[in-house]
């Protein structure tokens, strides 16, 4: 049986596709090229379904939601929020998987982001 070998690609609608590309790359540093491709770290990927009714996502229109690994999530968190991005105040800690934070970005879709364990 063939079997998918990663994320190949994730796509946005926006209202202004520049200015939201160039926010991914000032803001959360998104080391893509004009085509979008980026060669991200080895690292593990979590690909997981929640139920229809969650707020995890925030809002409830927002059917997917990105997840970034970072190095370093409280330095990443005081970043964007020097930088004004929409930075959540909490947190969350999850033994044995990691530390958890969350930006909205400018078009209103909440972005999250995960220190490993």
């Amino acid at each position: 049986m063939e079997r998918v070998l990663g994320i190949g690609g994730y796509f946005l609608r926006a209202g202004d596709p520049a200015a939201l590309g160039a926010w991914y790359r000032d803001v959360l540093g998104l080391d893509a090229d004009e085509h979008g491709l980026w060669q991200q770290g080895d690292g593990p990927t979590v690909f997981a379904t929640f139920a229809s009714d969650t707020d995890y996502f925030g809002s409830r229109t927002q059917q997917v939601m990105l997840n970034f690994r970072v190095r370093d999530l409280d330095a990443m968190l005081a970043q964007l929020r020097a930088g004004g991005a929409d930075v959540a105040e909490q947190t969350q800690d999850m033994e044995g998987v990691g530390r958890f934070g969350w930006v909205t970005d400018p078009e209103g879709n909440r972005v999250e982001l995960w220190q490993p364990a």
